[in-house]
């Protein structure tokens, strides 16, 4: 008797066991298919904002807001992401003169922009005659890329921080609700630079 009570409980505890691991394996598989992503930082043109090579999460539910750090399947490269910095938002209207840029109208504060890195990169540029502005005035209008007076509904217009080397929505237009993958909400490596956005 109390040997097959010994067994029933040693297979009852298997079986606690199989179902926790079982739970716990479809809990991460759907929180990495449709809720959270791990993603790297490749490329400089989010820089000084974020570095080559960071580990990042970000949230795939999420909403992007205005300044959102997104990931986004590149719409001229297929099967590539790419990191930039939502701008713009549907209706909006984004143009940017002598270095500062304007929404609807009002001139807009940029405290993610690094001061003593663009000033650093622009004297870099200014040497090689490549740069005599941080960002190149321009208006949707007036991108080839864009060529609209606001953001269409459903879409987003975005930019990288390192303006002088950022290929973005200056170069590939607005960017559809369906290619956000995600919003970054925190950067958790190197250890030392971990921080919530």
């Amino acid at each position: 008797m109390k040997a097959g009570g010994a067994l029933a409980s040693t297979t009852q505890s298997s079986w606690r066991w199989l179902c926790s691991l079982a739970v716990i394996f479809i809990g991460v598989f759907v929180a990495t298919r449709y809720l959270v992503a791990n993603d790297i930082v490749a490329g400089n043109s989010m820089q000084p904002t974020l570095e080559s090579g960071q580990r990042l999460i970000s949230l795939k539910q999420k909403q992007p807001q205005r300044f959102d750090i997104i990931v986004l399947d590149a719409p001229d490269a297929p099967g590539a992401l790419y990191i930039k910095r939502v701008i713009g938002m549907p209706g909006d209207r984004i143009a940017v003169k002598d270095d500062h840029l304007y929404l609807n109208g009002k001139k807009q504060t940029e405290p993610y922009l690094n001061t003593a890195f663009a000033k650093r990169e622009l004297r870099a540029y200014a040497k090689a005659d490549k740069a005599n502005s941080f960002t190149t005035s321009f208006s949707l209008q007036s991108l080839k890329a864009t060529q609209a007076n606001t953001v269409p509904a459903g879409h987003y217009f975005v930019m990288g921080d390192n303006r002088l080397v950022s290929h973005d929505g200056r170069a590939f237009g607005f960017i559809t609700t369906k290619e956000v993958q995600s919003v970054v909400v925190w950067r958790y490596w190197p250890l030392d630079h971990m921080k919530t956005f």
